[in-house]
């Protein structure tokens, strides 16, 4: 049976939403093992006129712990 532990992490990216949830799982593997999934919790931007300005994501990341 293995145990699957899920943590939250929030990301930004000035390209896309896609790019921020990269952001995300690359910066959780550095201290994270087994990764397992993500899931795309909620989004947001930033803007400043009339343009996006950041993109941003809550993600919840499981992993498998051994």
């Amino acid at each position: 049976m293995a145990i699957i532990k899920v943590i939250e992490v929030m990301a930004n990216s000035t390209e896309s939403f896609e790019d921020a949830v990269k952001n995300a799982v690359k910066q959780a593997g550095k201290s994270v093992k087994n990764i397992r999934s993500a899931y795309v919790n909620e989004q947001s931007v930033n803007v400043s006129g009339d343009q996006v300005t950041e993109y941003r994501v809550n993600v919840k990341i499981s992993f498998e712990v051994k």
